[in-house]
């Protein structure tokens, strides 16, 4: 197996739904997929939405409630803080549950939401992270 992701796959109540809130969020959504597997290219790897139930049963697992900290989190490395502190409020707006507001610590600046699905994200800013023309992050 290559050192790489493709897919990262998120199962949603609504997939219409959490395809309306990313779209307002500023994500174009890709033409590939359909209206019960949504897909938004993020630059080399793709997030999908897909209902929990059925993503549940294609892993051959039973589907649980969403709710406390799963250990796992999709972030966004903003380009600047103001940045955070305009994507966390977009956020809310669009009804995201603020999880830890937006504000300094001790690498830069950060926050962290939940999704209307209850899936984490933290949008951060800290000097260091190197950008290629593509906007792909460099490490």
């Amino acid at each position: 197996m290559r050192q790489r992701l493709n897919l990262i796959l998120l199962g949603v109540r609504d997939v219409a739904a959490s395809v309306a809130f990313y779209q307002a969020l500023g994500w174009r959504r890709s033409t590939a997929g359909s209206d019960e597997f949504a897909l938004f290219e993020l630059g080399g790897v793709a997030v999908a939405f897909q209902s929990r139930a059925a993503f549940a049963a294609d892993a051959g697992l039973p589907d649980r409630e969403p709710g406390g900290f799963a250990g796992f989190a999709l972030a966004y490395v903003a380009r600047s803080a103001e940045e955070v502190y305009q994507v966390m409020a977009k956020a809310a707006e669009l009804g995201a549950t603020v999880t830890r507001p937006a504000g300094p610590n001790p690498w830069g600046h950060s926050g962290y939401f939940t999704d209307p699905d209850g899936h984490l994200f933290e949008v951060l800013y800290e000097d260091g992270w190197i950008f290629d023309e593509h906007d792909d992050l460099v490490l």
